[in-house]
This record gives structure tokens, C-alpha cells and sequence, in this order.
């Protein structure tokens, strides 16, 4: 079998992932949508209730920024379902892994960080104190430069702010890749990690703890792969996530505890393989393509918004429907062009430069990617 070939719809779409990394990146939206609430770094007179759509979408104006546990746990089965093999076998080398991955994070990240920076300038000016984050200063830019702004160097959150979870995350890309290679592949690997962080505090053990969690999934949704009753299997794995959903509904129990253990199951159902239509395929693919984009683009699009409303001398008015509309809008079109015209360009030219002489072993991997 030549590599990076798919076999299966499963193989390298996993489109109930794609979906569920909309979600969360659009629940991240929402629960930040109320920045435009803050003076400094504090929100006034904020009534959330009375926030446009909070009734039908006040599961995310309440708890969207658990938004990000999802996402640590979405790239946990990722990269265990992509690279775990790949990695403990030693036919993937470090530098390739490793270039793979900035080269999806890193472009994006230099062009809000410095857009940001102006718009702060801007914002500072008009105002005496910046928008939202506080710590924008050549030590900050320094640390956002290095994609370090979370490492325990800071003192607190600056410029382009939800970047924060990405800088944890590539911590957590070192620990993956050098356990996989110089400890083991096995799945007790991932629940000792899983119960040392729970005993640790600190966003850098809570990404290990999702991120080898949806680790579990991935290994999980291999194993039974082969299996006679996969059917009624995923059958019972629906089943139980329905009823424990509804449970955590229930009795508002959805925290840190309760996704950590219902997020993997929920990762495994959805990585069931499905056959949608071409359009319904396309489209799904297209949202999961502007999970990242939106995420590192909103605050900068609220922070343009709020230095106009600023320029003018105008209240911001977050109760009103249509400066919502604008907000998610612009951040979807805006992620969208963003995508097509800097990200995945970007990428491209970054891993033809970098993995030129590296052979089919990366050029498969980029595919896959």
C-alpha cells in the first residue's frame, strides 16, 4: 500500500471531528463575544441573559470556554490516530513532525500577533489602556513571538490573548512526540498521564490530561476496527454518550471533570465512519478548515470593532443583534479567506522549503494534514 493512500472515508477525513471542532471553535466565539462588555480588563454592566440569542445559544454564553478542552482533546485523537504509529516506528523523524505542525500554526499566528499589536497601539491611544488583554509590551511580543505567551513567563494575557491555548498545546506536541518515541505506544502511557495531571495544577497538565484522553479514543476506535460486533458496539458507545449528556444537562455538572471523561467517548462516536453526500462532505470539511482561522482572528475583529466605536466616541452596543451579526460574520468570512489565501499557502510553501529532500514519508504526511 503506497503511503498516505486512504482506505476509508475514516482514513484521513474523520468528519465528525471536522464538525465538532466547529462547535467548539464557534462556542469560543460566543463566550467571547462579551469583550465587547470590558473597559480595561474587566466587563461592566455586563447582564449576559440579556445578550442577543443568549436563549438558544446560552449553552455557549455560559461555558464556551470549555471550548478549549474540546479542542485539546479533537488534536489528542488526531495526532494519536495520525502519528502514533508513525512515530514509535521511526519512520516519521522529529523535524518532520515538528514542521508539520508550525507550519500550520505559525504563519497565522505572526499575522494576528502583529496586527494586533497596531490595533492595540491604536486603541491605547484612544483610551489610556488596552482592549481586553493588558500585557502588551516588547517582553510580551517576544514571548507571542516564540509562541511562549503560556509557558509560565508571563504575566498574564496579551495581544492576540486566545493564543494561549495553542502555546500550551505545543508543549504538549514535544511531550507526545518524545514519549512515543523513547517510552511507548501502549494506552497505560496515556492513563498515567491522565492521573498524574489530575493531581497537578496548571493548563499545561489540564492539555495533557484532554489531549492523552482523546490519545485513548483514537486507540480505542483502532482496536475495534477488525472487531465482528463494531456495529453494536458504536451502538452502545452512542447510547451511553446520549444518556450522559443528558445526565450532565440534568444536573449541570459539565465541568472539567465531566469532560474529561465524556469528551473521548464523544470522540469515539463521532469517528464512526460515515458516507455523506459530496456536498454535505465538502461542506463539513470547509467548516473544520475555519477552526483555527476563527479562533485567532475574532478578538483581533472585535478589537478593529471596538477601536471604530472608540474613533467615534460611541458606546459599544453589545445588547444589540446586529453588531452580533456583524461580529460572527466578518470573524466566518473573514477566517474563511484567510484560510484559502494565507493559511493554506503559507503551509504549502513552508513544508515544500523545509521537507524538499525528505522523501515520500513527508510528502504523505502533508497530504494527511
Amino acid at each position: 500500500m503506497m503511503p498516505g493512500k486512504p482506505t476509508s472515508p475514516l482514513a484521513n477525513k474523520l468528519l465528525g471531528l471536522e464538525a465538532l471542532r466547529f462547535v467548539a471553535a464557534f462556542a469560543v466565539l460566543i463566550w467571547h463575544y462579551q469583550h465587547f462588555a470590558y473597559l480595561a480588563d474587566q466587563p461592566v454592566d455586563l447582564v449576559r441573559d440579556r445578550l442577543p440569542l443568549y436563549r438558544p445559544l446560552q449553552l455557549f454564553f455560559e461555558a464556551g470556554e470549555y471550548g478549549v478542552w474540546v479542542f485539546w482533546c479533537i488534536s489528542g485523537f488526531i495526532f494519536f490516530w495520525k502519528y502514533r504509529e508513525a512515530i514509535s516506528d521511526r519512520s516519521m523523524r522529529g523535524w518532520t513532525f515538528f514542521v508539520f505542525r508550525l507550519s500550520r500554526l505559525y504563519p497565522l499566528h505572526i499575522a494576528t500577533l502583529i496586527i494586533v499589536a497596531i490595533l492595540q497601539a491604536v486603541y491605547f491611544r484612544l483610551h489610556g489602556y488596552f482592549f481586553v488583554y493588558q500585557n502588551n509590551d516588547v517582553r510580551h511580543f517576544l514571548l507571542q513571538i516564540f509562541m511562549a505567551s503560556e509557558w509560565g513567563l508571563q504575566n498574564g494575557s496579551s495581544f492576540d490573548g486566545p493564543i494561549w491555548s495553542i502555546s500550551v498545546e505545543v508543549l504538549v506536541y514535544v511531550v507526545f512526540f518524545l514519549m512515543l518515541r523513547f517510552v511507548t505506544k501502549s494506552a497505560l502511557l496515556n492513563l498515567v498521564v491522565i492521573v498524574i495531571c489530575l493531581n497537578l495544577s496548571g493548563q499545561v497538565f489540564s492539555c495533557l490530561a484532554f489531549f492523552y484522553a482523546g490519545g485513548l479514543a483514537a486507540i480505542a476506535r483502532r482496536a475495534i476496527a477488525p472487531a465482528t460486533q463494531k456495529f453494536a458496539i458504536e451502538c452502545m458507545a452512542w447510547s451511553v454518550a446520549v444518556v450522559t449528556w443528558i445526565f450532565g444537562l440534568q444536573f449541570a455538572v459539565i465541568d472539567w471533570v465531566f469532560l474529561l471523561t465524556y469528551m473521548p467517548l464523544l470522540l469515539f462516536c463521532l469517528s464512526c465512519e460515515i458516507a455523506p453526500s459530496a456536498s454535505v462532505q465538502r461542506l463539513l470539511e470547509a467548516t473544520g478548515n475555519l477552526t483555527y482561522s476563527s479562533y485567532l482572528l475574532h478578538f483581533p475583529i472585535q478589537l478593529l470593532i471596538a477601536s471604530g466605536f472608540a474613533a467615534a466616541g460611541t458606546p459599544i452596543p453589545f445588547y444589540d443583534g446586529w453588531l452580533f451579526a456583524m461580529y460572527i460574520t466578518s470573524t466566518l468570512l473573514a477566517s474563511y479567506f484567510t484560510y484559502r489565501y494565507l493559511e493554506a499557502p503559507a503551509q504549502a510553501l513552508l513544508r515544500n522549503h523545509l521537507l524538499r529532500n525528505r522523501g515520500t514519508t513527508a510528502r504523505a504526511g502533508a497530504v494527511a494534514l
